[in-house]
């Protein structure tokens, strides 16, 4: 248990263990700061979806179909600010931990709740992963070339639009909490914060300034000076040159002749021929060497190998090396309350008897419950 560090230091928070959204919502609240219990099912293996998403907070197995092993985790909440689950709806009710059990008994908690489609709608209890509810959303419609959209690996509904609204969400019950005293349910849904994330681009199509199709618009690779390229060595860069200055300076270091203006339609596809060419003439590294101390807004396009090594990165501390390898550090920074470094995974119920006992289970307590089987130490 961590008190003491973090600008959320003293929140306590109790999570059910899942998959995806949830659980790297409670570790952006455990290295922020706050107390997180990871409450998982005794005997369960870390599934794909949990891989690197489980550090930086203790771990007690329950049996949430055990009687008694429900009451532990309802005695657990009892003490919390924050509890969050993120199964299907209905399935807390019928443990006996959804909202109105938990609630009733400490009425100041804050219960978050993650699920794909919400927790009411016509297909809230249908299944469904990050690419379909960034389809539903219209976000998915965005990415991609031309010819058909891509899945944006996860990172689109399930973290963008899931974990990240569903950390704001909690985080702005908390203020309300103080206000009126009492807690409540903050509903997060990945097709709800995947649509939120694409505001700018229906309010740009609202106004005309959009077309509602891929690879033709500014932001979308349709524009020549807003793309990647293939070097010499098949791998890539990336271009941002939106701002006239900024492609004026692209142009110059670049050393190609474009005939027509930067915002001339009619000439994008020669200019992209030619800027394909030239950065065919050159190795990712040699351009990125090129346009290094520019304000060209050329970037190489790293690996995920490659990235932690970065200069920049590297300088700002932005990956941490652990036994397992590099992993990014949580954002954004702070002055005055540091947020915490990652601390290694803890297996399922790892830490029952200590997370129980600082709860204020008695030793005899604890020894029963895992006799019963309602938990068990790892």
């Amino acid at each position: 248990m961590r008190t003491g560090a973090g600008p959320l230091a003293g929140l306590r928070v109790v999570e059910l263990a899942g998959i995806g959204p949830a659980p790297y919502a409670a570790l952006l609240l455990a290295e922020l700061g706050a107390d997180v219990v990871r409450v998982d099912r005794p005997g369960s293996e870390v599934p794909l979806g949990l891989a690197g998403l489980d550090r930086s907070r203790p771990s007690v197995a329950v049996d949430l179909k055990h009687s008694s092993g429900a009451e532990v985790v309802r005695r657990l909440a009892d003490e919390a600010d924050v509890f969050i689950e993120g199964l299907r709806p209905g399935v807390t009710e019928r443990l006996g931990l959804g909202p109105d059990d938990l609630l009733a008994r400490n009425p100041r908690l804050v219960y978050g709740r993650m699920t794909g489609w919400g927790q009411a709608g016509p297909w809230a209890q249908r299944a469904g992963h990050d690419l379909t509810y960034a389809a539903i959303s219209g976000a998915l419609h965005l990415c991609g070339p031309a010819d058909r959209p891509v899945p944006p690996v996860n990172v689109l509904a399930d973290f963008g639009g899931g974990s990240l609204f569903l950390v704001v969400g909690v985080l702005a019950a908390l203020p309300s909490r103080t206000a009126t005293g009492g807690g409540q349910v903050v509903d997060a849904a990945m097709v709800d914060g995947a649509a939120s994330l694409v505001t700018m681009i229906h309010a740009l199509a609202n106004m005309g300034l959009w077309q509602d199709r891929r690879e033709a618009n500014l932001l979308d690779g349709g524009a020549p000076f807003y793309a990647t390229y293939a070097c010499a060595d098949d791998r890539f860069v990336a271009v941002g040159a939106l701002e006239p200055a900024f492609h004026a300076e692209f142009v110059r270091l670049l050393e190609v002749d474009l005939e027509g203006e930067q915002y001339d339609v009619a000439a994008w596809p020669a200019h992209r021929e030619a800027i394909a060419a030239r950065f065919r003439t050159r190795t990712r590294d040699e351009w990125a060497d090129h346009f290094e101390d520019s304000d060209a807004c050329v970037a190489p396009v790293l690996t995920l190998a490659e990235a932690p090594r970065h200069p920049h990165l590297s300088a700002r501390g932005t990956f941490v090396d652990t036994a397992q390898g590099p992993v990014p550090r949580i954002a954004p920074r702070f002055s005055a309350t540091p947020t915490v470094d990652p601390t290694p995974a803890r297996a399922p119920g790892a830490d029952t008897k200590a997370v129980l006992g600082a709860a204020g289970f008695s030793d005899t307590e604890i020894e029963e419950l895992i006799a019963a089987g309602a938990v068990r130490q790892g």
